[in-house]
């Protein structure tokens, strides 16, 4: 049952026929791991803790600086030099001091990431760099953890749902390398705040529909472009690799015994 407070804070979610009471007691119980507290992550994480999320985890091993402020929401003039994790915390305490929200100020270790990827409902890759991102794709596919993945460079922005439960595809088919051939920090190819604030709030809003009901509605295995000079997004569906070291269990397999 939903308290007297909860059912008139979240009304206006309950009020939906996709989410109603049962669906706001899964978001009360849920737990979302938010890897990356940049401007994805600040979009993200503050629809997440406003909607009631019970638990988040916020994950990045960085301090506020002031060229952040142009697109990390979240953060504030007098958080400059706070770590991300804790500035971001505040904030969302401050929204909603309900939700549990915890934090790890580092670059995780394999086995811990492996261990927050399995207790996690869903996780959000918020991060701006490859090997981090094929690091958490590995660990959710092993986890059959649905991946929510964001970026944004420039006027231009990508968001795609991995569900593991199918196994037919994940990140690497659609990104086989770990380092990008070509320069994609925000500090050397600039970008605009709200193109990062669109695709982060896509990530929360997929990763709202999964906890709330056990599935998602927006279409998984599909990369969604989106262009925010025309503002005109391209939907394109991921195939899996048949020669992926991580969701081909052939492929797999093979490496494993040459590895013996």
């Amino acid at each position: 049952m939903l308290s007297d407070f909860e059912f008139v804070r979240y009304q206006r979610q309950i009020a939906l026929p996709e989410i109603g009471e049962q669906g706001q007691r899964n978001l009360l119980n849920g737990h979302v791991l938010v890897i990356g507290c940049g401007g994805l992550g600040n979009a993200a994480a503050l629809y997440l803790a406003a909607s009631g999320i019970g638990k988040i985890v916020l994950v990045d091993d960085d301090c506020v600086d002031s060229s952040n402020l142009q697109r990390q929401v979240a953060f504030k003039e007098s958080d400059l030099g706070t770590a991300k994790v804790d500035a971001l915390k505040l904030q969302l305490s401050e929204l909603n001091g309900r939700s549990q929200v915890r934090t790890i100020n580092k670059r995780m270790a394999e086995s811990q990431l492996k261990l927050e990827v399995m207790l996690a409902d869903v996780v959000l890759d918020c991060t701006d760099n490859f090997t981090t991102r094929q690091q958490v794709n590995q660990a959710c596919f092993e986890a059959n953890t649905p991946l929510i993945s964001g970026s944004a460079i420039g006027w231009k922005g990508q968001f795609v749902v991995f569900d593991y439960q199918n196994k037919q595809g994940c990140y690497h088919c659609l990104f086989p390398f770990d380092h990008h051939p070509q320069t994609t920090r925000c500090s050397d190819s600039g970008i605009i705040g709200p193109v990062v604030g669109t695709i982060g709030n896509l990530q929360a809003l997929a990763a709202i529909q999964r906890v709330s009901s056990g599935e998602f509605q927006v279409a998984t295995q599909q990369l969604k472009l989106f262009d925010g000079k025309s503002m005109n997004w391209q939907n394109l569906m991921v195939t899996q690799d048949i020669e992926c070291p991580v969701c081909n269990s052939s492929v797999t397999n093979n490496l494993e015994e040459e590895a013996l």
